[in-house]
């Protein structure tokens, strides 16, 4: 985590927020938000055969407490398509609309945590930028909108070759805990829309900030 005046630097006025999880399970959402949240992001759906079973009462509970909330698919680029894993995500949970309340999409593409022989999932650089760019397809066209990226600098070297294929047109979610800033983007992003910063934290789950003021979170939840 970084001490506590380094993210009060940092975080001085922006929206702070959190992702959960089926690790997070039952969460007292006005709790969170009488803590300071004003956004999360829930994890709805992994490969094609996972579902969170807390993913409908965590979605709906961030809405029902005032928090502009999204949901995010965990990538398994191992076990199918880009194409087919967006329609599964859009399917369960994954959808949006402009409501004002709904974020994008979010997709949550990082080191494989099941085999660390095959962190960037085996598939090679350029095909890894074309399944990423297969599931973006396929959210933008059942949603109308573009996918958050969630992930980090270190996986966008050994795993796309740094890509920048997705900076001018996906908002970025970057992850790096411990430190007092983001530190330098992957992919030839200029900014962060979210950042990670760690995972534990006043919020139930990783903790998060907008980089922006709220209204801008509005604007970004609206489409516009």
């Amino acid at each position: 985590m970084p001490d506590a005046a380094g993210l009060l630097r940092v975080g001085a006025g922006l929206p702070r927020g959190h992702d959960v999880s089926s690790h997070q399970k039952r969460i007292d959402w006005a709790a969170a938000r009488a803590k300071g949240a004003r956004f999360a992001y829930t994890k709805a759906t992994e490969s094609t055969g996972y579902r969170n079973p807390y993913f409908s009462g965590q979605y709906t509970g961030a809405r029902k407490a005032g928090l502009i909330r999204g949901a995010y698919h965990f990538a398994r680029p191992d076990r199918s398509s880009g194409a087919r894993q967006a329609a599964y995500f859009v399917r369960h949970g994954g959808d949006w609309r402009a409501d004002g309340w709904t974020l994008p999409p979010a997709l949550d593409i990082e080191y494989n945590p099941y085999d660390a022989q095959h962190k960037c999932y085996g598939p090679g650089r350029k095909r890894m930028v074309r399944w990423i760019r297969s599931f973006s397809d396929e959210i933008k066209r059942e949603t109308g909108r573009r996918p958050v990226i969630y992930t980090t600098a270190q996986w966008g070297r050994p795993c796309t070759g740094n890509s920048r294929a997705f900076s001018s047109s996906h908002a970025l979610w970057i992850a790096r805990h411990g430190t007092s800033r983001p530190g330098a983007l992957p992919g030839g992003w200029r900014y962060w829309t979210f950042w990670q910063y760690g995972t534990k934290g006043r919020l139930p789950g990783d903790q998060n900030l907008f980089n922006g003021p709220l209204s801008r979170l509005r604007v970004l939840a609206r489409g516009r």
